[in-house]
């Protein structure tokens, strides 16, 4: 121990103990304050990375009316949106106990109308006088939207019209041929006439 101490003095550090449990301790040297900074910058990210799920709780009877159902409905689609699980409470009271399929029934109806926002995570159970049931919000991955040849082929006279708004114009492609041009030789000009005649004229006179 005293010789590490002397190491971490020498380099100006410090001997932290890492596990003094351990059979010799074990200890390390280190920049103390830079590791305390280190691990409350990692500590910070994976809170900033924590998704916090909260419960929200909405209560019925198994008597309301259409209003209050809907205006109810709604503020459980606007949790669901938010990423929050919904908790729906059913309270029942005197004589309507007697009647759980009532409850059931509402529920069903508060499950259609969240249809897409919220599944069900916790199915509907009769707990003395209520009935509970869980809702968690619906994930569903982004769909990609698939371009339609019509929609390329828009997307293609998009481009040449910007082409053709700044000023530049349309190439032809040229086609030349691989065959070197045929060049056709003189034709030889004809020897004049005047000296044809003038031969025969001198084969007749011999």
């Amino acid at each position: 121990m005293p010789e590490a101490l002397s190491m971490a003095r020498q380099l100006d550090l410090d001997l932290v103990e890492v596990a003094p449990l351990a059979n010799p301790p074990v200890c390390r040297i280190m920049d103390y304050g830079k590791f305390r900074y280190e691990e409350s910058q990692k500590a910070k990210e994976s809170r900033k990375k924590t998704i916090h799920v909260s419960i929200k709780e909405v209560k019925l009877r198994p008597k309301i009316g259409k209003g209050d159902l809907d205006t109810k409905v709604r503020h459980m689609q606007e949790f669901l949106s938010e990423g929050h699980k919904v908790k729906v409470t059913l309270q029942f009271r005197g004589r309507e106990m007697a009647h759980p399929e009532l409850g059931s029934r509402l529920l069903d109806t508060v499950i259609a109308q969240v249809d897409g926002l919220g599944k069900v995570e916790t199915q509907a159970r009769l707990e003395g006088r209520n009935m509970t049931m869980v809702l968690a919000p619906e994930k569903k991955a982004p769909v990609k939207k698939e371009r339609t040849p019509g929609e390329a082929k828009s997307g293609s006279d998009e481009a040449a019209d910007a082409g053709s708004d700044d000023g530049d114009l349309p190439i032809e492609a040229e086609t030349h041929d691989s065959q070197p041009e045929q060049t056709q030789a003189p034709e030889p000009e004809p020897e004049p006439e005047v000296e044809e005649q003038a031969v025969e004229a001198a084969g007749d006179a011999v």
